[in-house]
C-alpha cells in the first residue's frame, strides 16, 4: 500500500502543484484547505474543506498520515503582508495553524512533517543594499523581519524544530524565494509580484502605462512552481533538515522584471512608479546550502518561467472577460 500523505494548503498555488506531483509518484493523498483549487480540480483521494485553525479539523485530516505537507498560511503579495492592515489575521491565523498541525501530528504519530516557511524571516537590516542582500541560512539571527508575516514564520520554524527534539517527529524546513507560475493568485490583491506584472501587461493597451509601487530598484529572485516542488520532493526525501533556501539566485530589479514581461508579451509599455509598499530592498536566494546538501539548482530560468506563466494569465484575462459579457 503506498504511503498516506497530508497535504494542509493543498487547495493553494503551492500545494496544488505538489498534489499533482506526489499523486504522479504514486501516493496516496490527502488535502484540507479552506477551499477548493481555483483553476483546476485536484487529482487528490481526498479533499477535505476544512479550517485548520480548528483543532478538532486538525486531528481529523492526520488520521492514518505517515508524512504531512505543511503549506497552509494567510500569505499574499506587497499589498496584502507589507501595508500592516492584515498583521493580526496573519498571526494569529498562520501561528494557530502551526501550533494544531504539529499538536496534531505528535498525537496521530505522524512520522515527518514539511514546512514551508519563507525569505521574509530574513532580518531587515541584511536587505538594505539591493545590489548585495545577504540571505544564507546562517544569517536569520539576531531576527529582525520587516513583517510579521516573517516574524510569523521565524516562530513556526522554531516550533517544528522543537517538536523534532522534544518528540522525535522528523521535520524539514524550506524558506521559500518569490514562487510564480501558471495557477497561481494573478489578481485581487494577493497576487506576487510576477503575476501582477503579466496581468498588468496582458490588460494594458498599446503604449500605455504601467504603475509600479516604488523607485523600482527594489531587487528580487523568482522561483517557478515546478522547481520549487522539485526542491520539496528532494528535501523530504533526503536526511537534511533544514532550514533551506529554494529559490532562484538570477536577481532582477522590479523595473527590469516589468521590462521581461513587456518583451515576453511584446508590448512595450511606460513604467511610472508610484508609492506604495515595497517591502525589503534587495532579497535573492543564497543556494550554497542546498547545493551543498541536495545538489539541487533550478532547470528554467526566470524568463523561461514567465514564458509559461504570461500565456496562461493572458488566457485567464480572456475567460474573465467573456464571462462579464
Amino acid at each position: 500500500m503506498s504511503k498516506k500523505i497530508l497535504v494542509c494548503g493543498g487547495g493553494g498555488f503551492i500545494g496544488g502543484h505538489l498534489v499533482k506531483r506526489l499523486k504522479s509518484e504514486g501516493y496516496w493523498v490527502r488535502v484540507c484547505d479552506l477551499k477548493r483549487n481555483e483553476f483546476s480540480p485536484s487529482p487528490a483521494d481526498e479533499f477535505i474543506v476544512g479550517d485548520l485553525t480548528d483543532p478538532v479539523i486538525c486531528r481529523e485530516v492526520v488520521k492514518d498520515i505517515e508524512d504531512v505537507y505543511q503549506l497552509a498560511a494567510d500569505m499574499g503579495g506587497a499589498g496584502y503582508i507589507f501595508t500592516g492592515n492584515n498583521d493580526a489575521a496573519v498571526m494569529y491565523n498562520s501561528a494557530t495553524i502551526n501550533l494544531n498541525v504539529a499538536e496534531a501530528s505528535r498525537l496521530a504519530g505522524v512520522k515527518k512533517i514539511f514546512y514551508s516557511s519563507s525569505a521574509c524571516m530574513y532580518p531587515e537590516y541584511n536587505q538594505l543594499d539591493p545590489d548585495n542582500p545577504k540571505c544564507s541560512e546562517d544569517s536569520a539571527y539576531p531576527a529582525a523581519p520587516d513583517s510579521e508575516y516573517g516574524w510569523e514564520k521565524l516562530f513556526s520554524e522554531r516550533l517544528y524544530l522543537a517538536y523534532n527534539r522534544n518528540h522525535g517527529i522528523q521535520v524539514r524546513i524550506a524558506r521559500f524565494h518569490n514562487i510564480f507560475g501558471e495557477e497561481g493568485t494573478w489578481m485581487g490583491g494577493k497576487e506576487k509580484a510576477p503575476a501582477a506584472m503579466c496581468r498588468k501587461v496582458a490588460s494594458a493597451d498599446e503604449g500605455g502605462t504601467m504603475e509600479i509601487w516604488g523607485d523600482g530598484k527594489q531587487t528580487r529572485s523568482f522561483l517557478h512552481v515546478q522547481d520549487c516542488c522539485d526542491a520539496v520532493r528532494q528535501l523530504m526525501d533526503s536526511d537534511f533538515s533544514g532550514p533551506v533556501n529554494i529559490g532562484s539566485e538570477e536577481m532582477i530589479t522590479i523595473n527590469d522584471l516589468a521590462k521581461l514581461v513587456m518583451e515576453i508579451g511584446n508590448k512595450p509599455l511606460s513604467i511610472k512608479n508610484i508609492p506604495g509598499p515595497t517591502g525589503v530592498r534587495g532579497r535573492n536566494s543564497d543556494n550554497a546550502l542546498i547545493r551543498e546538501k541536495l545538489g539541487w539548482e533550478p532547470k528554467l530560468n526566470l524568463r523561461q518561467g514567465l514564458e509559461r506563466t504570461y500565456p496562461w494569465i493572458a488566457e485567464q484575462i480572456v475567460k474573465q472577460l467573456e464571462t462579464v459579457e
